[in-house]
């Protein structure tokens, strides 16, 4: 597997993604990005990365600094944190290792920066397969929480001990 920075280029393929039913039932209703605006852009604040599986885009990372999102979407949120979402968007690339690999990818991002001391994710509460998925990497749930009209669960992943 092979993760490289999204492009305008993968703008049909995240389109197609969004309306699979195995992504769409994991999404929440705020979720659905403008893809063809947040491909244009490079806030030093987000990165959009593709997984790929034999040359093939399969699924996608996003990686946030919460405290500095325009959106605010995390609310007030103090300076040391980063957030992640998720998603295979191939089905036949499912409960293969692909997102284990994805997630370690990600939080080795996170965690290079010396100032982050905690990744944060917000499944869908209902998202009981993805829940015990990060679960199984470390993350200790931390809330139940509203964001917009979806009820996720928040969960947290500290910085290993040195």
């Amino acid at each position: 597997m092979n993760l490289r920075l999204a492009k305008p280029s993968d703008l049909a393929v995240l389109r197609r993604w969004d309306t699979q039913p195995h992504v769409v039932a994991n999404m929440g209703a705020d979720d659905a990005e403008d893809w063809e605006t947040e491909l244009g852009r490079r806030p030093d604040w987000r990165e959009w990365w593709i997984a790929e599986a034999d040359g093939r885009p399969i699924g996608i990372v996003q990686i946030i600094d919460p405290a500095r999102d325009e959106t605010h979407y995390w609310g007030d949120i103090a300076p040391g944190f980063r957030a992640i979402d998720i998603w295979i968007g191939e089905e036949a690339y499912l409960r293969q290792g692909f997102g284990t690999r994805m997630m370690r990818f990600a939080l080795g991002r996170c965690f290079a920066d010396p100032s982050v001391t905690a990744v944060l994710i917000d499944p869908l509460a209902a998202n009981v397969r993805g829940r015990r998925f990060y679960e199984r990497l470390g993350f200790r749930f931390v809330e139940r929480r509203t964001f917009g009209d979806d009820d996720c669960a928040v969960y947290r992943l500290d910085r290993p001990a040195a």
